[in-house]
């Protein structure tokens, strides 16, 4: 297991006033750079000493990548944004309210005030073996250790598991799936925009990663649409403490409703994969109707189709299957 020490080890730090002079340390320090947002995520990695980058490039003195501006009838939000603006923004609050209460779950509120929305996207996963240093396939090794026959893996995935069973922690992703958010990447090219459902890769597609985000690029800003905006939204999320802890599972869904029915859906699920779970199926299934106690209750079992449990996580079936119950419920 990781020796937390009392010193982080040595590395140099830049603090870049622009994206493209950030963009431009990262290609001239290649392989030896960490981007740090918030800090959460890596004073955690260089606190242990697992992660020794020989530079540290910091983002917050780029102005460009903070505040909330609103752009073709939706809102753009920058990545180096606190969690606690997106919670307090009126906009949000008002128009799009599923993402302000995913950010609100996120920690504590001390927590919120430093770390971004990017940094929340972005964060590597909790796998306590991967974060320990163990050598498992995601650290460049050739076992996973979570799934291992006598394993502690209460907290690992049911779905979408290639290899590693880390899920990603982010409390805000599923709540931009749901969003049909937009996610731009800088790298060495023109800056590219992303689905927020494909900006989430799992360990089928790269091991290493949790997103699109390669060594050497930046997510500068999350675009949310304004064909969802005062939908009908739903949000829940399960956890062990009532305010700290990451998700065992949650549930974002956005819904269009006209009349008392259902005529388009967005719906997510985290903590059961390495990335936020669409449910087009059930998407499909709970459209054209009026999200009903049957409804609901097919739905239910069909966002569970396919599940495979670990030796601690069984519990995690039944739990999404009744989130993703009450959510088509909440219509209704």
């Amino acid at each position: 297991m990781a020796i937390i020490r009392d010193m982080i080890p040595a590395f140099e730090l830049f603090q870049p006033n622009t994206v493209d002079d950030a963009l431009a340390l990262l290609d001239e320090h290649r392989g030896e750079a960490w981007v740090l947002a918030g800090g959460l995520d890596s004073y955690d990695w260089f606190k242990d000493r697992i992660k020794r980058p020989a530079v540290v490039v910091d983002l917050g003195g780029i102005e460009e990548l903070h505040g909330i501006t609103e752009e073709q009838g939706g809102l753009t939000i920058g990545a180096m944004t606190s969690l606690t603006e997106v919670v307090n923004h009126a906009r949000v609050q008002s128009d799009y309210s599923l993402l302000a209460t995913a950010a609100e779950h996120v920690a504590t509120p001390q927590i919120r005030n430093q770390g971004t929305l990017g940094g929340n996207i972005a964060q590597d996963t909790r796998c306590w073996y991967y974060r320990s240093g163990w050598p498992c396939y995601r650290a460049g090794g050739n076992t996973c250790y979570a799934a291992a026959p006598k394993a502690m893996n209460r907290e690992h995935a049911i779905m979408g598991a290639s290899r590693c069973v880390a899920v990603s922690p982010s409390d805000t992703a599923p709540a931009l799936v749901a969003l049909d958010a937009k996610m731009t990447v800088r790298g060495g090219g023109s800056p590219k925009d992303h689905d927020a459902e494909d900006f989430f890769i799992g360990p089928a597609i790269d091991i290493t990663r949790m997103t699109v985000v390669k060594p050497g690029d930046l997510l500068t800003a999350i675009h949310i649409p304004a064909v969802w905006a005062n939908a009908q939204f739903y949000y829940e999320k399960v956890r062990d403490r009532g305010s700290w802890d990451f998700q065992l599972v949650s549930v974002a869904a956005a819904f269009q409703v006209s009349g008392g029915t259902i005529t388009d859906a967005r719906i997510s699920v985290g903590g059961v994969a390495p990335y936020p779970v669409r449910l087009e199926r059930v998407e499909r299934l709970v459209t054209g109707t009026t999200g009903g106690e049957s409804v609901a209750n097919e739905a239910g079992e069909l966002s569970v189709q396919g599940a495979r449990v670990l030796r601690h996580n069984d519990y995690k079936i039944p739990m999404m299957r009744n989130l993703v119950r009450r959510a088509v419920r909440s219509v209704a």
